[in-house]
Formats: C-alpha cells, structure tokens, sequence
C-alpha cells in the first residue's frame, strides 16, 4: 500500500524550505532522505526541511517543555544535504505561518507564540511585514580569517553566536560583492571543528539615516551553499557592522539580501541584550509524495 506524505512548501524572502506535520513522531526520515527531498533536480527543492511536531513527542525537546510549557511545537530543522541545524531565523517564521494556516494554532493581535528548537525557545509574533522572531542572546566567537572565489586575499572575519555559528566578513564596495563566487565552499583559517554560515556585507552610503543602519549582504550556509536569504546570518552579519561601527552606532538596521529586505533590532533584556528578526514568511503549495515509490 502506498505511503502518501503530505508536504508545503513555503519561503521567507527566498529562502525555502519543505515542510512536514508528523502528528504522530512516525516520520523517520533519514539523512539522505532528507537531501532528496531538498534536491532541485530529482525532489521537491529546497534550502531546508522542517518537520513539524509536537515538543512533547520529541526527546531533544522535553527539557525545554519542563522548563517553557508554553514551547508546545518544535521545528526539527535540517539542511539541504539532510544534517541537523540548531536554528534558522527565516524558517522559525515559515513555521508560524504554517502553525497558524493550518489551524494548528490560533496567535491574537499582540499575542506570541513561543516555538522550541535547538538552539532553545524562540519567541513570534505576527507583525506588519510578516513575523518579528525575538532571537535570544548572541555572542562575539573568535575572528576567523575567510578565503573565497573571487577574492583576492583572506579575510578576516567576525565570529558571532546566534545559537548557531556565523563568520561575518566586510568587504570594501558592491563590486567586490557582486563578482563573489559562492558556488565553491568559502573556507576558514582555522577550520571551526562545526564549521559555520559565512555573510559578506558592505555597508550602504551613507551607513546611517535616521537612526537606522543598511547593509547589504550575501550568505553561503553550511550544507546548502549559497542561499537567497538566511535569518541567522541577516542577525549576525548587523551584530558584526555595529561592532565594527563602535559607540553610537544603531540598534536598529535594515539588511537587504537577494531575496529582500529584512529588520533587525538589538534591544535590552533583564538576561542581557536579546537581537530581533523581522520579514516575510508565506506558504506557496502543498503536495503529496509517495514515500513507497519517492525514497
């Protein structure tokens, strides 16, 4: 008898990602499996997976339900090539979107819904340009030098925790942006041992207007490759420019990558200073694949 998976597919300023409700934790989906399903040739397509469950089904996430019951949902998130992530700030928001679509939960005006992951629990609320994700606390890491296609001479570039790894590098002008070549794996002097995204960026001209800092910026995520927009790395990469920048620079900026424009927004807590997301997530269709005759 066939086995018939439905899926959605959804997005978050292009960055995709295929999504699956496992309502019963009987989705045991392999590492290559999973790549198949991401793959744009022979799959659906797609930067990601997200698995959809229930925290209380899932072992990683019990610890976080005890001590957050209000965490009930976990994105199980994974990369293109099937391994595991601990969090993806455009996927957070497709999953509120797919949460709320779907009926699965229902989110009032001002209201949150607190999603568990593993880079531990993630705020969201619905807002005008789609969903605002409070990201938690971040962390400088050590600076790391980057080599890329394209680019002369290494870089250096910032180390910056925002539950996952990124190494954030600035370059000197859109051309040196532009004629980067992200098709071959940047690589990193030293090598980090769980590697890490890694985001260009050049600051616009001015860098600053009205309070609010621009930069635009290119990612290439480990185990995907280059993508259209990554949450965490639009995070990191202003974390990085405001350090860069010294006193006085904003708190407030407005990342432009190639699939938009997203905000940012690093505001204090009574647990140290958290860092916001906010963009667009949206549900383009859904499917059905026969697992007997696709894997």
């Amino acid at each position: 008898m066939a086995k018939i998976i439905p899926f959605t597919k959804g997005h978050g300023t292009g960055n995709d990602f295929v999504l699956i409700y496992d309502a019963d934790n009987s989705l045991d989906l392999k590492i290559g499996q999973v790549a198949k399903l991401c793959d744009r040739n022979f799959g659906i397509g797609a930067d990601g997976f997200i698995r959809v469950i229930e925290s209380r089904l899932v072992a990683e996430a019990k610890e976080l339900l005890q001590e957050i019951p209000e965490a009930k949902w976990f994105m199980d998130y994974r990369n293109a090539d099937g391994s595991k992530a601990e969090m993806c700030g455009n996927g957070v928001r497709v999953f509120a979107r797919y949460l709320i679509e779907k009926g699965l939960v229902s989110i009032g005006n001002g209201e949150t819904l607190t999603v568990a992951t593993r880079a531990g629990v993630r705020d969201v609320q619905p807002n005008r340009a789609g969903f605002a994700v409070d990201m938690g606390r971040w962390k400088l890491a050590d600076e790391t030098t980057v080599h890329a296609s394209k680019l002369p001479v290494g870089r250096l570039g910032q180390g910056i925790n925002v539950g996952n790894p990124h190494v954030v590098v600035a370059l000197a002008s859109k051309d040196e942006l532009e004629a980067l070549d992200l098709h071959t794996a940047p690589k990193l002097e030293p090598a980090l041992e769980d590697g890490a995204n890694v985001e260009f960026v050049v600051p616009a001209d001015p860098m600053v207007v009205d309070g609010v800092g621009s930069i635009q910026m290119r990612v290439f995520e480990r185990g995907v490759g280059e993508t259209l927009s990554c949450g965490t790395g639009i995070v990191a990469a202003a974390l990085a420019t405001r350090q860069w920048a010294g006193p006085g620079a904003p708190n407030i900026w407005s990342v432009t990558v190639p699939g938009g424009t997203l905000g940012v927004r690093m505001f204090p807590t009574e647990e140290g200073e958290h860092v916001g997301l906010s963009g667009a997530a949206e549900l383009v269709f859904d499917g059905e694949i026969d697992a007997e005759t696709f894997f």
